[in-house]
Formats: structure tokens, C-alpha cells, sequence
């Protein structure tokens, strides 16, 4: 531990004399820290709380993601063939729950609505005693949860949330993401749309009306206008429209010759199909093949959206076609268990939750502030994304980035998408203190009660 992170949590001992005498270690810290915070479990079981998109935009995401959690908790449990388990560097998870008990859990619809997503993750802390959240296809519901799980005592391990935001200015010391974010992905895409669409560019974007939307919409103008693109405008979009003809028809008449659609899940299925409607892929302006691009990919969007993902470029946490160890062992054991294979959301749910319990094991603790200990500045492998390294100054995760396209002559209606780059992680690696993740404050871990 280093002693920016012990001055960090106000504590008094420093380096290899932890624990020497004169100096007591604290209570999180000891082998007997397992009393005096949040729902510490007191019988054979531990309870998780999944808080997903059950309804509303994003309700294909928590379906996948749901289902990764449920994936997870087999194995954690010691059923199925183990999956990740078996390709995670760290080999404290034995297949006997964690800590000896049994993984239980229970489920929240977050509705994609932030509001919503804080009732079902305080109903389940405190009605039915989860230790730990962890879900959500949001930035907006990832943000409010984690400061409820802030509030509560609890560990709260993020599940789809792309915004800077997360571990940007609403970062906190409870809370841990393991997916990319706008940045990343901005860093990533640049050059390969320099590339492919040269640097002399007009791009016109269609924005989702919430932190996501807006933190996406930052990073890649800072990206392409970096290396030469004009942005001719950004159009907020409500998080509700379903039908974006409205906002298409302006961009024929905007001199753009390019569209960015900051949108994710179901708004970008829409808007996409919308684009394609009005022929934009089809003209040319300013000399120039009008292009579409998707900053922010899925299979299930491209599943949604059809042939209309044809050749258009954007950027992914993960993909199911990866031939790493680790990502083979998740796509085996999630395509047996359900017939088709995971999403991007479904691999960083059930990440998160190995994550989670592995930190507890090399705890030896469920008080979250062991917890956060054990994650902070954790580097692990053999998890789908190469080596991969949890920050301890925001709880972000640092790990190689995929930019993908969809495919011209896809195979089935999984294989639509083709990665073309993955982006080492030095590439899309900031400091902690960069403009676009401004004004945050992890704070101290909250044990809660």
C-alpha cells in the first residue's frame, strides 16, 4: 500500500511497520474485521444485489447482464465448469462461495431511471441485506447508485457505464468500474477514423441528453478536432425518443459529412435506422462518402440495427470472437448455459462480480473497506482484456481498448461485428487529474453501520 493511499484513508501506520508495536492495524485490516459495518453476514449465506435494466431503453443489456450475474454466482458457488475462475490470475476463488458461504441474490429494475435504480438498490440493502450492488446499463443510474452505496456502507461494483463521470467527477471510494470509458474511446477511435476518413472532416453530432451522452460527446470532438475534424454542431437527444427523424433531417442541410451517434442500446438502433433512411450513407458531401460513426458499440445494438451496421467504425470494452484464454472460457460456459453468446455487458457484470469476491478472499473480509484495500491498484490477467490494472486514485480500470466495425458479410446474427484494432492500454491511459475527469473526490471508504 502506498502512503498517498493510507494518508488518503486517515490512517496512522506507514509501510512494513504496520501492525509493529505502538501501532494497531485497523479493524478492516484484521483477520477478526468481520463486524461493525453494513450487513455483515452473520450466517452461511452472503447476499448480492444485481440492480439491472429490467424495462426501458436498455432492457436487452440487463437481460444479458442478469444473466452473466447469475453465470457468476453458479461458479462462485462451485457449479457449472468454473468458467473465468479457471483463467483468473489470482487463484484465491476456490468454488465454495466466498469465505466459505454460499452466494445468494437478489434483483432490482433499475427502469434506466435514476431514481428508480436507487429504490431498488436501497430496497435490497436494507430490506433484504445485500453486502454488496453491482449492475446497471446507465451512467446516470451509475452515478446515483454509487453515491447511495457510498451513503449506505456498501461496495458498489458498476456494471455498463461509459461516462467519464463514474470515476471521473462523481467518483467515489465505494465504488469500482471495470468497463471503458468516453475517453478511452475517443483516444482509441481517432486514429483509426484519421485513417480510414483522412483528417479534414465536418461532423455533426446527435447527442444522448445525460452525462453519458455528454461526457461521449467531449471526448471524441477533443479526439477528432485534435487531429483536424470541425464540429458543425451537437444536438442533445432526450434518453425517451424512439423516433429521431427530426433530428436527422437537419444534418442533410448542415454541410456535415459525417454523423457521430451518442447513443447507446435502443436510442442508437433508432437513430441509426433513422440515418440510414434518409439516405445518408448513401451521398456524398464536401467531395466526400457521407459516414456514420458509433462511439459506443454492442453486439446487441448491432443485432438490433441489421445490415445498417455495415462499415461503420466504433469502439468496445470486449467481444466474444476474442481468442484469449479468458474470454474463450466465458464464451464456453455462458453459450452452454443460454445457446448464444455474451455481450459486452454480460462480460464486465460478470467480471465485476468475480472481482468482488476475489477481493473479499484476499481480504479475508467482507468490511468494504478491506474490500476497496484489496481492489485498489489490484493488477490481474487471464479476465478477457489482457493485463489489466484497478487505479487506486479513481477505481477505474486500465486495460486494452477494441475498436470494431460492423462486418460487410457477417455469418450469423452474432458475427456483426469485426474488431480492426485493439488499442494498447498506454494509448488510451490518462492522469487521474486530466480536464475531462475534473473536480472528483474519492473521499474515504464508508463502512457503514
Amino acid at each position: 500500500m502506498s502512503n498517498s493511499k493510507l494518508t488518503r484513508r486517515g490512517l496512522i501506520k506507514t509501510g512494513a511497520v504496520a501492525g509493529a508495536a505502538g501501532l494497531t492495524l485497523p479493524t478492516y485490516l484484521r483477520a477478526d474485521g468481520h463486524a461493525g459495518f453494513t450487513n455483515a453476514p452473520t450466517g452461511d449465506t452472503v447476499t448480492l444485489g444485481f440492480n439491472v435494466p429490467q424495462s426501458g431503453p436498455y432492457a436487452d443489456e440487463g437481460a444479458d447482464e442478469l444473466r452473466a450475474y447469475e453465470l457468476a454466482v453458479e461458479h462462485l458457488n462451485g457449479g457449472g465448469d468454473g468458467g473465468m475462475m479457471n483463467t483468473f490470475s489470482s487463484k484465491a476463488l476456490k468454488g465454495n462461495g466466498i469465505l466459505g458461504k454460499k452466494v445468494e441474490y437478489v434483483t432490482g429494475d433499475t427502469q434506466t431511471k435514476s431514481d428508480a435504480a436507487r429504490a431498488s438498490a436501497r430496497s435490497m440493502i436494507e430490506k433484504d441485506g445485500a453486502v454488496m450492488i453491482t449492475g446497471g446499463s446507465s451512467s446516470g443510474v451509475a452515478v446515483a447508485v454509487q453515491a447511495l452505496c457510498q451513503e449506505a456502507g456498501v461496495i458498489f461494483m458498476a456494471g455498463l457505464t461509459h461516462s467519464n463521470d463514474t470515476t471521473g467527477k462523481d467518483r467515489k471510494a465505494n465504488g469500482f468500474r471495470h468497463f471503458f470509458n468516453s475517453y478511452m474511446s475517443g483516444a482509441a477511435l481517432a486514429p483509426v477514423l484519421a485513417a480510414n476518413y483522412g483528417t479534414d472532416r465536418k461532423a455533426y453530432h446527435l447527442t444522448a441528453d445525460y452525462n453519458w451522452g455528454y461526457t461521449t460527446e467531449e471526448a471524441v470532438k477533443s479526439s477528432t478536432e485534435a487531429m483536424g475534424w470541425e464540429t458543425v454542431a451537437a444536438v442533445k437527444t432526450p434518453l425517451t425518443q424512439t423516433d429521431f427523424s427530426s433530428y436527422i433531417a437537419p444534418v442533410l442541410q448542415s454541410g456535415a459529412d459525417t454523423l457521430v451517434l451518442n447513443h447507446y442500446g435502443g436510442n442508437m438502433v433508432n437513430s441509426l435506422t433513422n440515418a440510414v433512411q434518409f439516405g445518408l450513407r448513401d451521398k456524398q458531401v464536401n467531395g466526400k462518402d457521407f459516414q456514420i460513426i458509433v462511439p459506443l458499440y454492442s453486439r446487441l445494438m448491432a443485432k438490433g440495427a441489421g445490415a445498417n451496421v455495415k462499415g461503420i467504425f466504433g469502439s468496445t470494452n470486449w467481444h466474444w470472437s476474442l481468442q484469449d484464454e479468458g474470454s474463450q472460457a466465458f464464451v464456453k460456459s455462458f453459450g452452454t448455459k443460454y445457446g448464444f453468446p455474451p455481450s459486452q455487458a454480460a462480460h464486465t457484470c460478470y467480471v465485476q462480480a468475480l472481482l468482488y469476491a476475489d477481493a473479499v478472499e484476499r481480504a479475508g473480509s467482507f468490511n468494504p473497506c478491506a474490500v476497496v484495500e484489496a481492489l485498489e491498484d489490484f493488477e490481474f490477467d487471464g479476465m478477457g482484456n489482457g493485463k489489466t490494472l484497478y487505479r487506486g486514485d479513481d477505481h477505474q480500470c486500465f486495460k486494452d481498448v477494441l475498436v470494431v466495425k460492423g462486418k460487410e458479410n457477417p455469418t450469423s446474427e452474432f458475427d456483426l461485428l469485426e474488431i480492426v484494432e485493439v488499442t494498447p492500454v498506454a494509448q488510451v491511459t490518462y492522469e487521474p487529474d486530466h480536464p475531462q475527469f475534473a473536480g472528483g473526490n474519492l473521499g474515504t471508504c464508508n463502512p457503514g453501520a
